[in-house]
């Protein structure tokens, strides 16, 4: 499996330069689109993370953007050129109960007790980079499984990584992508 986007660095309206419009409680609520190609025969449900580990010496830990669990390859647009190949269109953070009901949402860094968000619009989907301090690498990780993970909506990334341990579904394919300071 492969996961490939259109540009390296995030593009500003998926970031902390994103417009008005495109934020609540000032971060950016609208997801980039990606692809994963490759698939592995067999494969029912995707999962991801997108994840920025160079916020652990500014904040103490790993800050959550994005947690995904449980959607159905059948669900997303196929490539034409590709029946191995899957787009995850621009805002499906946003989009996804409404195309997808029975694919999760987890929860991001904002639902944590140090961020203390009550606003599920926020800390239950996407929210984009806000490096405070210099540009940050952020990792998306996506796993394929042939079937569910045994999680509910607003499960915590950590208990995705439990579940897809289980699972012995060990080896995501992942990409690093830039966001701006």
């Amino acid at each position: 499996m492969r996961v490939t986007t259109d540009f390296s660095v995030i593009p500003d309206q998926y970031s902390k330069h994103a417009p008005a419009p495109l934020q609540a409680d000032g971060m950016a609520i609208m997801s980039f689109p990606f692809y994963v190609d490759q698939l592995k025969p067999g494969t029912q449900y995707l999962h991801w993370a997108l994840v920025d580990d160079d916020a652990i010496p500014v904040c103490g830990f790993q800050w959550i953007h994005w947690a995904v669990a449980n959607v159905p390859v059948d669900a997303l647009m196929f490539d034409m050129n590709d029946a191995q190949a899957v787009e995850i269109p621009e805002d499906f953070s946003r989009m996804m109960m409404s195309m997808v009901p029975e694919a999760l949402c987890g929860r991001n860094s904002t639902a944590g007790s140090m961020i203390g968000s009550d606003n599920p619009q926020v800390y239950m989907h996407y929210v984009g980079p806000q490096p405070p301090d210099a540009d940050h690498y952020y990792k998306l990780m996506v796993w394929e499984s042939e079937q569910p993970l045994e999680l509910n909506q607003g499960f915590w990334l950590n208990q995705m990584y439990h579940e897809l341990n289980k699972a012995q579904i060990n080896d995501p394919a992942w990409l690093y992508l830039v966001g701006r300071q």
